[in-house]
């Protein structure tokens, strides 16, 4: 049995890794949304706006795995990740005020500029945390598997 990963097998991982990230940022900025409906008062949400975020945040997941090296899950933060970090940011903000995410309130806007770079300095930092964890599972589990070989 081949145990080298092929290609589908490489591909299908980045797609779920889209996958999960679409729905994580599509969370956040949901959240984001209906508090800022709340806070104006608005007790119903635009199917509309929600399909346009949802959009949003599948078109710059890819955007973020293939053009900048999956920037929000490195090890550390350099050139081409900053630079992801940056566009994809500036596509967010010019997507909410050009679509009108917050009826052109440019303090909502602003606040949720603030909130999406937030956003993915948390997400680095949970990715980077969950990578430790992970290491230290997998060095338990090669010492385990050690311990019974001999």
């Amino acid at each position: 049995m081949n145990k080298k990963i092929n290609l589908w097998e490489r591909y299908l991982t980045k797609e779920i890794g889209i996958e999960f990230k679409a729905c994580l940022y599509f969370f956040a900025i949901l959240f984001f949304y209906c508090c800022y409906l709340l806070i104006n008062k608005i007790y119903s949400a635009s199917i509309l706006i929600m399909a346009e975020m949802i959009l949003s945040t599948y078109v710059i997941g890819y955007i973020q795995v293939w053009v900048f090296n999956n920037f929000d899950e490195a090890d550390e933060v350099k050139g081409r990740e900053l630079s992801g970090f940056i566009i994809c940011s500036i596509i967010y903000i010019l997507e909410a005020h050009f679509l009108g995410w917050f009826d052109k309130n440019l303090l909502a806007l602003l606040i949720f500029a603030i909130y999406v770079v937030v956003l993915y300095v948390c997400v680095f930092f949970v990715y980077k945390c969950r990578r430790k964890i992970d290491d230290k599972l997998l060095n338990d589990n090669l010492a385990n598997f050690k311990a019974r070989i001999k």
